[in-house]
């Protein structure tokens, strides 16, 4: 949060719309968001919350009617009272890309709000489309996907250094970061110094 209006009162729990507690906070933690959430209401005269994200770079406001998107664990920023957010478990492959084993399955009637290191592209899948897990901001759940090697063989994968992607199949949409937070990392870590 940035700032608020002075209507706004604002009040923390591991609750989400009066259901869940502690074991819904602990599956947010191993999906990379915080174990507790911030509840925002507006008095009768309205009022205005300013959010903000952790790293440099866009937030997407997303409209959601009852369908569901999957947000990579570090994206999700709000939502409106009736979205649920549980956690979605992607595999052990995905542990492996670096990306961790869980994702947010977010669901519902009302607005999400994610974010992303750097600007966020829609690309509208019709039939099969690869991408890099480092680069996943959201996408549709009813697409289907499968971790694979980035090349023709392991070793092409690994020497070009995209490791694994996502082959996703169907039609819907999935949403990129333009910056992935491990590349950025890897060539900032050693050029800073020792503390």
């Amino acid at each position: 949060m940035i700032a608020m209006s002075p209507s706004i009162t604002m009040t923390t729990s591991t609750q989400q719309k009066k259901s869940g507690g502690f074991l819904k906070g602990l599956k947010r933690m191993l999906s990379g968001e915080s174990f507790f959430l911030n509840h925002y209401k507006a008095g009768n005269e309205g009022g205005t919350v300013f959010l903000s994200t952790t790293l440099a770079g866009d937030m997407m406001v997303k409209e959601l009617r009852g369908e569901g998107i999957i947000v990579q664990g570090g994206s999700y920023v709000a939502s409106s009272p009736d979205i649920t957010i549980d956690m979605s478990f992607q595999g052990f492959k995905n542990l492996i890309s670096k990306e961790g084993l869980f994702w947010l399955a977010v669901k519902g009637q009302g607005t999400v709000v994610v974010n992303s290191f750097g600007a966020i592209y829609p690309i509208q899948i019709d039939g099969e489309y690869i991408v890099d897990t480092g680069h996943i901001v959201a996408f549709e759940e009813h697409l289907n996907f499968t971790l694979t090697k980035a090349g023709k063989s392991w070793i092409n994968s690994i020497l070009g250094g995209e490791g694994l992607v996502c082959k996703f199949k169907g039609q819907g949409t999935v949403w990129v970061q333009s910056h992935n937070t491990s590349t950025f990392g890897a060539i900032l870590g050693p050029k800073l110094k020792p503390r």
